[in-house]
């Protein structure tokens, strides 16, 4: 095969693979530090003693002289991402983009 000439197609195929490796670290930055909009959900808590978590929440409690338990363990992961904003907008209200481990709304007699 004397139409290859692979000496001639180095320099081409190094300038090709700098341009991927740059635009490939330009699209990262852009992940890490662009809007936060487009990367994170809303979080809103609106109402009396209402609790908001974009992540998972170990132990919530908004009553008035209740504890929860012991704290749970560290919790996992949500098994499936957040698909929206989270909304905690009524009274005593818990929302969480993740697991809720244990939650106390009410008061203590």
């Amino acid at each position: 095969m004397d139409g290859l000439n692979v000496d001639a197609a180095d320099p081409w195929a190094s300038v090709a693979g700098g341009a991927a490796g740059l635009i490939g670290l330009a699209v990262t930055l852009y992940a890490l530090l662009g809007p936060a909009s487009a990367t994170a959900p809303s979080v809103t808590a609106s109402g009396a003693r209402s609790v908001a978590a974009g992540g998972s929440i170990g132990s919530a409690t908004t009553g008035d002289g209740t504890t929860t338990g012991p704290q749970p363990p560290t919790p996992t992961p949500p098994s499936r991402p957040g698909s929206g904003p989270v909304t905690a907008s009524g009274e005593r209200s818990v929302a969480a983009g993740g697991d809720i481990g244990s939650v106390s709304t009410g008061d203590s007699a």
